[in-house]
């Protein structure tokens, strides 16, 4: 272990101090070094290029914002000990462990049903163990089990340490500047009230920024419908290569990948069998790109042409409804893919996709953001803020996408 302070020169913060001893230690370990190799943003750099940073860049910016937190809070005579402050700063480290590959694709075909949120704990325990236990806060801080649940809502909440990072890093990155929150001005504003995070009411404006550009993002950017059509081709490429494997068609794969790909890993399997997690953290990035390099020249028609239009940016085509997609559009698309690459049509299932998306950007019953006045009064925000129209924010939207081979 190390006591040496060191200091990373991050784009979007400046300077981020990482103390020696257990963060350190963290922070250099194997299994958040994966990050490294991992995209933040998954296939968003289709639409956006600058869209190329990492998870492990917003674990530490997630980091540095939350040390801010912590002084913040203390400023107001709030008490957090040291050991509190190393738990939440460790949690919130680790709060992406968990995640795989492009992990929400993977979560719709090689790990079925495991989310990257219990793969994180599991990791967590992992290390844990490496750690003589050094992770026990944190680990109960990430659960919502520690006595001072405002811990937790700084790793997880309306206005968690993850959010004002990812919202403020991925619109930096993006070139989205409607995306770009006050994260310091919102976290000099935090307090807290009865064990729960407030915000000062001098702070409403920023919150209100904040609600509106998450929403702007969430449309403009995350779901952006060449995003969705080009994660949809991923489902199908990894949908396809794990029908082959599981007919003893021979595939190149890394070992790791190989493992998905040839068995069929449930939540059970994926609990009990150690090999599962062995291999997981094995995965990043490079070897969805290799397999899909070198499937692009499979005798598979199939694999083949979903994987040589990811390599080569030949996305599928989209429409968006607000209306669920008719069975007749569907069934003709089929068809004329059917003919047009030489496919049966159950081949062609692969080439339509009808993803639907359903979003709201604000859920009171999820956890509401408390405003706080000078008198000591506390009103949500739905009723303090005159200007956002909240019934809006928290209202579900629901977006019905048709994906498809283009036809040309």
């Amino acid at each position: 272990m190390t006591n040496e302070r060191k200091i990373v020169n991050d784009p979007v913060f400046g300077f981020i101090n990482i103390p020696g001893g257990l963060l350190y230690d963290i922070i250099r370990h194997p299994l958040l070094q994966r990050l490294t190799r991992i995209k933040q943003m998954g296939l968003s750099s289709v639409v956006y290029p600058g869209a190329q940073h990492t998870r492990f860049q917003h674990s530490l910016g997630a980091f540095y914002l939350m040390s801010e937190a912590i002084t913040q809070l203390r400023t107001k005579g709030n008490e957090i000990t040291d050991k509190e402050s190393d738990g939440v700063l460790a949690a919130i480290l680790l709060h992406d462990i968990g995640h795989g590959p492009f992990s929400h694709v993977l979560e719709d075909t090689l790990v079925k049903d495991v989310t990257h949120e219990e793969i994180s704990l599991l990791l967590m325990e992992r290390m844990n163990k490496e750690m003589s236990g050094q992770l026990d806060l944190a680990m109960c801080i990430f659960k919502d089990e520690y006595p001072k649940r405002f811990l937790h809502q700084l790793v997880s909440g309306q206005l968690d340490m993850d959010r004002l990072d990812y919202l403020r890093r991925d619109s930096f990155y993006t070139g989205v500047i409607e995306g770009n929150i006050g994260s310091a001005r919102i976290i000099k504003m935090l307090d807290v009230k009865d064990d729960h995070l407030v915000i000062e009411s001098k702070g409403i404006y920023s919150i209100e920024n904040f609600l509106t550009a998450r929403r702007l993002m969430y449309w403009q950017v995350y779901l952006h419908k060449t995003s969705v059509a080009y994660e949809q081709m991923l489902i199908s490429s990894l949908t396809r290569a794990k029908e082959l494997a599981g007919k003893g068609i021979e595939l190149f794969a890394s070992p790791a990948l190989r493992f998905f790909l040839y068995n069929n890993i449930d939540p059970n399997e994926f609990y009990s069998n150690p090999d599962c997690l062995e291999n997981f953290i094995q995965l990043d990035d490079n070897d969805i790109w290799t397999a899909l390099k070198v499937w692009s020249t499979h005798s598979d028609i199939v694999l083949s042409t979903l994987s040589c239009g990811l390599i080569n940016r030949n996305i599928f085509k989209v429409e968006t409804s607000s209306d669920p997609i008719s069975e007749e559009s569907i069934e003709y698309l089929l068809d004329k893919i059917s003919c047009s690459l030489n496919i049966s049509k159950k081949e062609a299932v692969y080439f339509v996709s009808t993803p639907s998306i359903e979003k709201n950007m604000y859920d009171p019953a999820d956890d509401s953001i408390e405003i706080i006045y000078k008198d000591g009064s506390i009103k949500n925000i739905a009723e303090a803020s005159d200007m956002l129209n909240i019934s809006l924010l928290s209202k579900k939207v629901k977006k019905y996408y048709l994906c498809y081979q283009r036809l040309v």
